[in-house]
């Protein structure tokens, strides 16, 4: 249901990338295929981001009772049978201004989707094997060489005068 709920929303997309240059960054991984939240953290700040500037949303399959997080964390159970979030951490962050979202997933998921989609983010960078109404810009890679995806978009950044 979710999922038919994202696509009717795609169609309806309109993106309207900002001039502006980049200064608070949004982050939504997908831990599931990828672990390596800090090297792309730090890929960020060795170009200029500030870490108090980065935001993190991580998404899991499935969350254990008791499991802690460094990071807000969701999974599928809180998303409402209206394609709406449950939880407060996920509504907080896609409701911040980022100059900068990073879709941090290669595989469709439609929570990860529906961040993607809802968030305000006036530039939105994913990968290319993602819907490409989602962002605004994608790149032809696999979440696992997160070095290549780092400096492909700062080279593109640097290009469209964002930094």
């Amino acid at each position: 249901m979710t999922k038919k709920i994202v696509k009717k929303r795609l169609l309806n997309v309109s993106l309207n990338a900002s001039s502006s240059s980049i200064k608070k960054v949004g982050i939504v991984f997908d831990e599931s295929y990828f672990y390596e939240k800090e090297g792309l953290i730090k890929e960020l700040i060795l170009n200029g981001i500030k870490l108090e500037n980065i935001d993190i949303l991580v998404f899991k399959n499935a969350i254990k009772k008791n499991e802690t997080f460094d990071y807000p964390t969701f999974s599928f159970k809180d998303i409402s049978w209206s394609a709406t979030f449950d939880k407060e951490e996920v509504n907080s962050f896609i409701n911040k201004d980022f100059d900068l979202l990073i879709s941090y997933y290669d595989t469709e998921k439609s929570a990860l989707l529906l961040v993607t989609h809802s968030c305000k983010a006036s530039f939105k960078v994913g990968f290319a094997s993602v819907d490409k109404r989602l962002n605004h810009f994608m790149i032809a890679t696999n979440a696992e060489n997160f070095k290549v995806f780092m400096d492909e978009l700062f080279k593109y950044l640097k290009i469209l005068n964002k930094l």
